[in-house]
């Protein structure tokens, strides 16, 4: 709860929001918070459905993956007031100032590498399908990372796709390592090596991905069957009950259940087609596989 500076004589909180002014305050001595209450809400109250839609905010929204987070100054060249007036000789030197500081605030550095970094996690969200809470945590993180200002040596491209594959993680959204290092058109290597720099810095550590979640994927592209997708997810279930699935590359342990659910039910899919799609070696998909095998007995 926000603090309260109350009088000596009021004992009690009671808090009461001012809608037209935004403030919030105490219904009993009368202080008022410092932080004023934000409505995101409608304009008006609405009936009907269509009424509803019409009447949303206006102004353009706060988001992080724009450089100045969407709260831009637009300072008119002409020195002229809402009437249309002419603004007096001080004003007209004040507001020339004020261009000239507005001007230069966005040729900065910083801002610079904003633009370019947010121009280029536009073209990876389109390639890989994110979605705006993946996009949003992506800039929040290297909008944090770049604060540091310990990133010499490293490439704008780079930090900007790891921190979209930690934000993938954080947000459970399956994408691999590689899926996002060909999106940004960067080294596995090189990304492997600044991602693991990022977490270090920011003292992140993200769950690993539920091989289940690349199923249907991988399912989906080899035109395997829902019966085969199905076993396929039973497999891993039982794996990880028995705790196959730690320390495992769930992409490879996705593939080989995939591949032993096409053996069960006799569907024509080979460890070349898996491989191809889901980017596992075929030497991993049958060790894998062994593996499940040998640990589920029977099983499957």
């Amino acid at each position: 709860m926000n603090d309260l500076i109350h009088l000596r004589n009021c004992k009690k909180i009671v808090l009461i929001t001012d809608l037209i002014t935004g403030e919030i305050a105490c219904s009993y001595c009368g202080a008022v918070v410092s932080e004023k209450s934000v409505d995101a809400g409608n304009e008006s109250s609405s009936i009907t459905g269509e009424e509803y839609l019409k009447n949303s905010r206006t102004g353009q929204k706060i988001s992080l993956k724009m450089a100045d987070m969407g709260l831009s100054t637009i300072i008119e060249s002409k020195d002229r007031d809402s009437t249309g007036r002419s603004l007096s000789a001080e004003n007209k030197r004040m507001f020339y100032r004020l261009r000239m500081w507005d001007r230069n605030s966005r040729s900065a550095n910083t801002k610079q590498s904003y633009i370019k970094a947010f121009t280029l996690l536009d073209g990876i969200r389109a390639k890989l399908g994110l979605s705006d809470t993946v996009v949003e945590e992506t800039a929040y993180l290297y909008r944090k990372i770049t604060l540091k200002k310990n990133l010499a040596g490293r490439s704008t491209a780079g930090m900007l796709c790891a921190t979209t594959y930690i934000a993938c993680r954080l947000t459970n959204t399956p994408r691999t390592i590689q899926d996002v290092a060909n999106a940004g058109n960067v080294k596995r290597k090189q990304l492997q090596s600044i991602y693991r720099f990022i977490l270090k810095e920011l003292e992140i550590y993200p769950e690993s991905y539920n091989p289940i979640e690349f199923v249907a994927r991988i399912a989906n592209a080899t035109n395997a069957s829902e019966k085969t997708k199905r076993d396929a997810t039973k497999i891993l279930q039982c794996g990880q009950k028995r705790g196959m699935n730690t320390s495992k590359n769930p992409m490879g342990m996705a593939a080989a259940a995939v591949y032993l659910s096409s053996l069960k039910n006799k569907e024509k899919i080979s460890q070349v087609m898996i491989s191809k799609v889901s980017g596992i070696s075929a030497v991993t998909i049958r060790d894998r596989a062994k593996e499940i095998k040998k640990r589920l007995e029977g099983e499957v």
